[in-house]
């Protein structure tokens, strides 16, 4: 169901796409460990977009992104806060949670995630066998 989501189209012979399906579905199957809401999944699901987004379409340097992923986070754990609404849904000790596994899972590995994105390489042919 992530590849459809995600409409992978050519997850047998990309890397690319089958490097992003483990991406997120690692990040799925850990938000559900974590038992999240749905809402909470939702918004776990739009951070960890929202920082590789910025690694491959704003080619944001590794310094950058956090920085954004701060700002985005600014406002966790506030009761009355408006401005970050849909990121209010976590506890400080999810966005602590949240902050380790997306250090883990994209930030130790930024250069291998730049490459991925904007690296020149050939893609080799790759036969059904």
């Amino acid at each position: 169901k992530m590849e459809e989501f995600l409409n992978l189209t050519h997850l047998k012979t990309s890397l690319k796409e089958a490097i992003l399906l483990d991406f997120y579905t690692a990040g799925f199957l850990w938000a559900k460990e974590m038992n999240f809401s749905l809402i909470q999944l939702s918004g776990f699901m739009d951070l960890l977009n929202f920082s590789l987004e910025n690694l491959s379409g704003k080619h944001m340097t590794l310094g950058d992104n956090l920085k954004e992923l701060e700002r985005a986070m600014v406002g966790i754990g506030e009761t009355e806060s408006e401005e970050r609404g849909d990121l209010n849904l976590f506890s400080i000790e999810q966005a602590k949670a949240i902050i380790d596994y997306l250090v883990t899972s994209l930030f130790k590995h930024y250069k291998a995630y730049e490459y991925l994105f904007h690296g020149r390489r050939e893609e080799p042919a790759i036969s059904n066998e």
